[in-house]
This record gives C-alpha cells, sequence and structure tokens, in this order.
C-alpha cells in the first residue's frame, strides 16, 4: 500500500478541520485552488441559508420578525438543514483529499514519473523527487 504524500495529508487535515467549525474549502485553499475553495463555501453556505430559509425561519414568524434570526439557536437546528450541510461538508474534504492524492500530471500534458507519479521536467534523465532513471521515447520516433 503507498504511503499517502505530507501533501495530502495536511490538505485532509485541513480539509477536516474547516469542516468542524462549518467552513467548507480549507483543503482547497491549502492546496492553491482558490476557485474551487471558493465555489465549495459558497454551495454550503448557500445551501445553509436555502435550508434554515426553508425550514427554520417560517416555524420563528418568518422575515417579518427581525429577531428570530438573532434568538436562532444552533444546537437546535432540526436534522433536515444539520444533515445535507454535513454532507456537503464531507463532500468538500473528499474532494480536498482526492485533488491531493491524484497527481498533477494525470490532469494534464505534463508527464509522471512511473515510479512515483509526481510531476517530471522533459530536460532531465531522471526523476527529481524518487530519483528513478527515466528513458524518453519520442513520440514522432514511436510512429516510424
Amino acid at each position: 500500500m503507498n504511503r499517502p504524500s505530507r501533501r495530502a495529508v495536511v490538505a485532509t487535515l485541513a480539509a477536516v478541520l474547516g469542516a468542524t467549525v462549518g467552513i467548507a474549502g480549507v483543503g482547497h485553499l491549502y492546496l492553491r485552488r482558490w476557485r474551487r475553495a471558493a465555489v465549495w463555501f459558497v454551495v454550503v453556505v448557500g445551501a445553509a441559508l436555502a435550508l434554515l430559509v426553508a425550514f427554520v425561519l417560517p416555524g420563528m414568524g418568518g422575515f417579518g420578525d427581525p429577531g428570530a434570526v438573532a434568538t436562532l439557536d444552533p444546537s437546535a437546528l432540526p436534522s433536515v438543514v444539520v444533515w445535507p450541510v454535513f454532507a456537503l461538508l464531507l463532500l468538500s474534504t473528499l474532494d480536498a483529499h482526492r485533488l491531493a492524492t491524484v497527481p498533477k500530471a494525470a490532469a494534464g500534458d505534463t508527464p509522471a514519473c512511473p515510479s512515483c507519479g509526481k510531476e517530471l521536467d522533459r530536460q532531465i534523465d531522471f526523476c527529481p523527487w524518487c530519483t528513478a532513471e527515466l528513458e524518453w521515447v519520442d513520440p514522432d520516433a514511436a510512429d516510424e
């Protein structure tokens, strides 16, 4: 079994810590995936607000009572609000873990080391991460 990289462990830990306080996208911020972090944050906050408006505020007097939101007890939220938000935070954490464990080379044209899977530079004949020797095959010569 492969050991997870430090990057994957830290990203997953950051995502879990962020999720425990209700902030989605923290693991993505560590991975420098700014847009993805912003999208996860907006999705979770938007879903939480939509669920609160749909299920909690009508029972508290709705928008007509300005003190209704101020007196909202977080520990008394119904499960119809808590579980979907929890599921979204879990999905955000899993997405950050997946992004951290999938080599960047799998997503683009950058070659990956056959031994460790990390990004390679075509101008050198060894992997700078695991020192495995590499043999580059010219794609034009392989067709002949």
